[in-house]
């Protein structure tokens, strides 16, 4: 009997899967960690702590539980939050904290100045992608500008995906799924790294090599051997962004077909025959050759929960809480007794990109419960989240399948809120792992011990949720649309 392991670092916690040649879960483990936010609209990571770290205590944890050989892990595959930007030093030790994806608004002024002088047309067509919160040029940038005594020591910038793999094997490469979020960095019709929009960043050896994410980008080293208790000499996958893992993992894999990826954001990847192109949108290549995708992504969603639990519900036994909370806002009804709330607490990522967006509750009045909030806070995610498929309908990119991921599916009011509120079917895979599932698999294609079309297989359609017209919510998505419109310069304002 052979295995793959998949692990994959969240904006919370890390899991880990052992999975055998049919996909059957063999073992599992995770370990929490914090986002840091340091002041508003940051988001970091501690990448030795969060990221290694966690890799190590993974490992080993699945290893003691299952007490398999080692030596019978045929393969490994990586996932992490990203796109992440993380200056390392000629030994590869972290020069800083690790700067998160689009929820870390750090570097509005680098954008601007950036547009300024390459200008936006010309970045959108060279990248595939407009620069925004997502993007790590302008990151690159900021640490040049503001950290200047640390960019004079980088020798690499790394990823989370990317910093792991390097610590695993000793290689330093990317995939250009990932890559194509370092903007202007990457040319996506090149497939390469370019200095000529903006030479000034980086040069581009800083930068890891690129490759596949099925591509193997080396064996684990004897250093991690030691740390992680795995066998030195085993395979690991270049990796790729949890996102992208967490779609492969339910199936995602025709042009049509989206994934709804319900975590500390909603995150959102369609599949296309040929590259969109649109400002409000990202793009990059998937994750094997001549394949596109378009991606969109919240900057807050499951985080806003486990605020909400935090601020409001602080009497409640922690795990009891989210419970409570959830019989609570199903005795509102839809529409939460007229409360709309905007839910842009760290600015917005699509279709907005907006990082001195703020969050909103409106239509208080004394007779609103700690339910009529909670759901519509739920309500107001999944209001945004209708925003972005309207915006792929716009485009023309309306989906025609669409698989839902995420601890978030647990919610129902949140679930059937974006069925109702998009007018979309949700399909639900009977694993609801996610991304270290998928990574398992991705290990196995790698490998030669799985094909792609054998994830249907691994991990079959169990349920679906369809959507339910609801006039409250017509009335609402207009005034929810209407409302960031009418608070945006006050908003803004008092952002600065």
């Amino acid at each position: 009997m052979t295995y793959t392991l998949g692990i994959d670092i969240g904006t919370y916690e890390t899991k880990g899967v052992l999975v055998d040649a049919e996909g059957r879960v063999v073992g599992q483990a995770a370990r929490g960690h914090e986002m840091l936010v340091p002041r508003p609209g940051w988001a970091e990571h501690r990448p030795l702590e969060d990221w290694w770290g966690d890799v190590v205590h993974v490992c080993r944890a699945i290893l003691a539980d299952t007490r398999v050989d080692p030596g019978a892990i045929a393969a490994m595959a990586v996932s992490a939050i990203g796109p992440c930007m993380l200056p390392v030093d000629a030994d590869g030790a972290p020069l800083m904290n690790g700067v998160l994806y689009g929820v870390d608004g750090r570097a509005a002024a680098e954008i601007a100045a950036l547009d300024a002088r390459i200008g936006a047309d010309t970045i959108l067509e060279r990248c595939g992608n407009a620069l925004t919160s997502q993007s790590v040029g302008p990151k690159i940038l900021w640490l040049k500008n503001k950290r200047p005594d640390l960019y004079a020591r980088t020798a690499r910038v790394h990823t989370s995906t990317s910093f792991v793999v390097e610590r695993l094997t000793g290689e330093a490469v990317i995939d250009h799924y990932t890559a194509a979020n370092f903007a202007p960095l990457y040319d996506v019709a090149r497939r390469d790294w370019v200095a000529d929009l903006a030479d000034d960043i980086l040069p581009l050896d800083k930068l890891p090599r690129l490759a596949w994410s099925t591509d193997i980008a080396g064996a684990i080293t004897a250093a991690a051997a030691q740390e992680t208790g795995l066998k030195a000499g085993m395979p690991v996958t270049v990796g790729t962004i949890d996102a992208a893992a967490e779609a492969i993992s339910v199936g995602v894999r025709d042009p049509g077909d989206m994934m709804l990826m319900y975590g500390s954001t909603v995150f959102v990847i369609a599949l296309a025959s040929e590259r969109v192109r649109d400002p409000r949108l990202w793009y990059a290549p998937w994750l094997f050759p001549g394949e596109h995708a378009s991606m969109a992504g919240l900057a807050t969603s499951g985080t806003l929960t486990h605020w909400f639990r935090d601020r409001f519900a602080r009497e409640l036994p922690r795990e009891e809480a989210f419970a409570t909370l959830a019989a609570e806002a199903e005795a509102s009804p839809p529409g939460a007794n007229g409360l709309l709330a905007l839910p842009y607490f760290s600015g917005e990522r699509t279709p907005l990109h907006d990082p001195y967006a703020r969050g909103t509750f409106f239509g208080l009045d004394l007779t609103h419960s700690r339910g009529d909030l909670y759901r519509a806070l739920l309500e107001g995610i999944a209001y945004a989240t209708a925003h972005v498929i309207e915006t792929y309908r716009d485009v023309g990119a309306a989906p025609r399948r669409v698989l839902a991921v995420g601890g978030g599916v647990k919610n129902r009011i949140w679930l059937e809120a974006t069925s109702d509120m998009s007018g979309l079917a949700q399909r639900l895979c009977r694993e609801t792992i996610g991304a270290s599932y998928g990574d398992a698999f991705l290990a196995a294609v790698a490998t030669g011990r799985a094909k792609r079309a054998d994830i249907a297989a691994w991990n079959p359609v169990s349920r679906t949720v369809e959507p339910t017209p609801r006039p409250e919510y017509e009335a609402g998505f207009l005034l929810f649309k209407r409302l960031y419109e009418a608070t945006k310069d006050i908003a803004h304002a008092l952002a600065g």
